[in-house]
């Protein structure tokens, strides 16, 4: 079997990022990453503090069937949803979830985060969308597996590519983001936070008009990652 030390270290690293970018309180998160070849999860150990995390001590779990694989320490009670959520949408390879402040509150009213301005185009291709509530039944069983199933079950309805909208809003939790790896994952989060924040903000201003048009949306957006982006250092 592959060593999973490298990606160890990744995921223990992504997750020390979080309070250092002002995503956590307390234990409120984690980050988690996938190695495709192996079908092999590694995530934050659950209620761990961040300055007490190594990577010895995260957890592995098997994307097959979600059994632990490798580690001391319980996994993450997000565990199961990042399983699903890697099931669903096979391009990532990272997952971050959070209690964000600006993201969490969005989350909390129910609201979608509108796309105002180019901060918001050039990683997220439209709005931050929020997926419905769950039902009591899914909450009683399986509550974890259930949120995924709603994140996958909005996407796969709407048609959106994880890969154009890394993150979703899940109706009074919190933020999820993820990306191609669990790094991209981190930064996909710091933005989804930041332009939750904006969007408050800017709504709060009382706009005469609000909504950035779709070709300034295509532009930005297309400039980073489409067929002919041109952004950043080849």
């Amino acid at each position: 079997m592959k060593d999973l030390a490298g990606l160890k270290k990744k995921v223990c690293s992504a997750n020390k990022k979080l309070p250092d970018a002002g995503l956590v309180t307390l234990t409120w998160g984690n980050a988690g990453g996938l190695d495709k070849e192996t079908g092999r999860m590694v995530i934050k150990p659950s209620g761990v503090p961040y300055e007490e995390l190594n990577p010895d001590n995260m957890v592995v779990l098997s994307l097959e069937n979600g059994e632990k694989c490798e580690g001391a320490m319980k996994a993450s009670s997000d565990a199961p949803t990042h399983l699903e959520l890697y099931r669903a949408f096979p391009s990532i390879g990272g997952i971050v979830h959070t209690h964000s402040l600006y993201a969490t509150a969005w989350a909390q009213a129910e609201k979608q985060v509108p796309c105002l301005g180019t901060t918001h185009a050039d990683t997220f291709y439209g709005p931050v969308p929020v997926c419905r509530q769950l039902r009591a039944e899914e909450v009683e069983a399986d509550y974890e597996i259930n949120v995924g199933k709603v994140i996958g079950e909005h996407f796969a309805g709407r048609e959106l590519d994880p890969l154009f909208v890394p993150g979703v809003l899940v109706p009074g939790h919190g933020p999820f983001a993820w990306g191609e790896d669990v790094d991209a994952a981190v930064k996909n989060a710091i933005v989804l936070e930041e332009v939750s924040k904006m969007a408050y903000l800017t709504l709060n201003l009382e706009p005469g008009e609000t909504g950035l048009p779709g070709y300034i949306l295509n532009k930005h957006f297309s400039r980073k990652h489409g067929p002919d982006a041109y952004y950043g250092q080849k």
